[in-house]
């Protein structure tokens, strides 16, 4: 009996356990919450780990996340007209094309075997998805364009030579590249201070390498290297920043509406850089009312148009912050027309030279190290001036004169290239001005005392009168020869002692720019096609945030803003940071940074100010000494008003009142 009572018992027990587990569903269930939990973490590691998340999930790689090199230091050739509209003409193909490939996803994505309600829902909610990637294709679709665009540069003469980037030059000549900088913030600085473990919101209105989007990226770099939290609003992505974004690891917010809403209402502070932002804030505001009262509104526009879009929200930020004490009077005085009060002083924070441009410059900067010390720089850069000029064909008899901001009517290449064709073209005898009167130079004059034979010039610019004492002293300073030289005209300069002067070089960017007007693009060309001879003398290059080489290389630097003038002008103090003398108009900020007749030369706006600057560009061309001299002041004005350290002491008083207080 004992016996066969025993198997049945191990039984009972073996059976037991399996019972036991069934009749605890907490336990069982437990369980397949752990495993699920697993396998929903595991799945999440991997898609925020991995390099290749389309692929994870079975689709192809986002071109996105795939960083070109543009860099192609090799000479190429400048877009004929003909060229510009077909390139446009693909473009507008591409855009229809893409537009037809959205239609046809959207078609796609509803099941023609669910329920309407069901297709509507899965819709909206796959619809962020479906436009990610259009967009992704979109941006790589006109980088194709681009890229076309750039193949034709390469193959046409007729219009002058396009040269640059200079990136990878810059890099082998100086040792060093942006990507080995380590941080440029001074941590025992009130800006460190101040910043350090708050979180903050940055509005960018695009992306194009231009004054706005540069200047609000570089502060979200200065503002992460001191230990802040930043994340980028970025309301349109047109231009070519988002790759140097992503470099930086400024984080880009995709959505601009309620995620960027939310992010906004946690931030310490929120910093609009341009007045272009004045809808996102109008939104923000009415999605969230008390958050007027922690924007800090960088306007760094000046016409009447910006105004009156962003006119209705003025009144409702914390504080305005202007650039100029000209654009700050302009906008003041706007508002008191439409009696808007705003709810403090604006505050006034002029644009600076960063550290990566002022450590080339040769200026003490958080970039320096033992290896790297300003007085090596320069001689560093004396390097990098040679081999860019060289790359670029130029000689030591040229004077290579530059302009780099978009190409629109705004900026006046077209009148700069007038001026340039008087200068050198023009026969100096039948546009002898009252300036002449007074110019006496003597070989062993110094520059200082050349550059104050040219006051008055730009007040006086319509007086031309010729007399026979303008004559006869104008032509015992030099002459002017013309030759003929591979069947084109060509005008050389010079002295009373027959020794070659300099020759006249124009360069203009950039090329490629999302701010960039196609048909005023066209108005410079068929200028250049009327006047063939400018060929072998106009240069091009490429839309770029690696500027050294161009300032290294360049001679003079022409700011030719109409209208109202420059808001600030950023390039202006970057070129005199460089040592090159500013030959600017007579209005808005240019005014304001330039002292004429010593860091530069001003001249009015419009078809007046032409023959000014032809006069201006003649004086200096034949005057390297005062050229020199103008940009050593220039130089020192720069040291004492316009570095880095300048604009974040400044920031540091419009920080303290607009952030919050922890």
């Amino acid at each position: 009996m004992n016996s066969s009572r025993t198997p049945r018992r191990e039984a009972r027990s073996g059976a037991g356990g399996t019972q036991w587990f069934r009749s605890n569903r907490v336990v069982y269930w437990l369980l397949l919450i752990t495993l699920w939990a697993y396998l929903g973490f595991y799945v999440q590691s991997r898609w925020a780990h991995g390099h290749k998340k389309e692929e994870f999930l079975g689709f192809n790689g986002d071109p996105r996340d795939k960083l070109v090199d543009a860099e192609q230091n090799t000479r190429r050739d400048l877009l004929t007209d003909d060229s510009l509209v077909a390139v446009n003409n693909i473009t507008n193909k591409t855009q229809v094309h893409v537009d037809r490939k959205i239609d046809v996803i959207l078609a796609k994505k509803g099941n023609g075997f669910t329920s309407r309600k069901k297709r509507s829902k899965r819709r909206r909610r796959n619809l962020p998805k479906v436009r990610d990637r259009l967009k992704a294709k979109t941006n790589t679709e006109n980088g194709d364009a681009e890229g076309q665009e750039l193949e034709i540069l390469q193959k046409n003469s007729t219009f002058g030579l396009l040269v640059g980037p200079f990136g990878s030059l810059e890099d082998r000549v100086l040792e060093w590249s942006p990507e080995k900088r380590s941080g440029t913030c001074d941590r025992k600085g009130d800006f460190a201070r101040l910043v350090w473990s708050r979180r903050l919101v940055l509005v960018f209105h695009e992306l194009s390498m231009t004054g706005a989007p540069i200047s609000m990226m570089e502060l979200a770099t200065e503002l992460l290297s001191c230990g802040a939290t930043v994340s980028a609003v970025v309301l349109s992505k047109k231009g070519g920043l988002m790759s140097e974004l992503a470099r930086r690891r400024i984080k880009v917010i995709e959505d601009r509406a309620d995620l960027s809403f939310k992010t906004a209402m946690k931030a310490d502070l929120v910093i609009a850089g341009s007045a272009v932002c004045a809808s996102w804030i109008d939104q923000y505001i009415a999605h969230f009312p008390a958050g007027g009262s922690q924007i800090a509104w960088w306007i760094m526009e000046n016409r009447r148009e910006y105004f009156d879009r962003s006119k209705l929200v003025l009144h409702r930020v914390k504080m305005l912050i202007f650039l100029s004490e000209l654009q700050s009077k302009q906008w003041l005085t706007w508002c008191q027309e439409e009696n808007i009060k705003l709810r403090s002083q604006p505050a006034l924070v002029p644009l600076a030279v960063n550290d990566e441009l002022a450590f080339v410059a040769g200026f003490p900067c958080s970039l320096n190290t033992p290896s790297a010390s300003s007085v090596k720089m320069l001689e560093k850069r004396q390097l990098l001036r040679d081999a860019a000029r060289k790359e670029m064909g130029l000689t030591d008899n040229d004077m290579l004169v530059i302009s780099l901001s978009s190409i629109n009517a705004g900026k006046g290449q077209l009148f700069l290239l007038e001026s340039a064709d008087l200068a050198m073209n023009e026969d100096p005898l039948q546009t002898g001005s009252e300036v002449k009167k007074s110019l006496d130079i003597r070989q062993d004059q110094s520059s200082l005392s050349v550059k104050h034979h040219l006051r008055g010039l730009h007040r006086k610019s319509r007086n031309l009168d010729v007399s026979s004492t303008n004559l006869r002293l104008f032509t015992s300073v030099n002459t002017t020869n013309a030759v003929s030289i591979n069947g084109t005209h060509r005008r050389k300069m010079y002295d009373s002692k027959g020794a070659q002067e300099q020759a006249l070089k124009i360069l203009i960017g950039s090329v490629g720019s999302k701010s960039n007007k196609i048909p005023y693009v066209k108005e410079i060309l068929s200028f250049l096609s009327q006047h063939a001879k400018w060929s072998e003398s106009v240069l091009w290059t490429p839309a770029t945030t690696r500027v050294a080489s161009l300032y290294s290389a360049a001679d003079v630097y022409v700011m030719n803003s109409q209208g109202l003038g420059e808001t600030f002008g950023r390039v202006t103090v970057e070129a005199m940071a460089f040592g090159l003398p500013v030959l600017g108009t007579d209005g808005g900020g240019t005014k304001e940074i330039v002292e004429h007749n010593v860091t530069g030369l001003l001249h009015p706006m419009g078809h007046p100010g032409t023959r000014v600057l032809a006069e201006n560009l003649r004086f200096l061309l034949k005057n390297p000494n005062a050229r020199k001299q103008m940009g050593m002041e220039g130089r020192k004005m720069v040291e004492r008003k316009y570095l880095k350290r300048h604009m974040y002491k400044r920031f540091v008083e419009v920080l303290t009142k607009c952030m919050r207080s922890k």
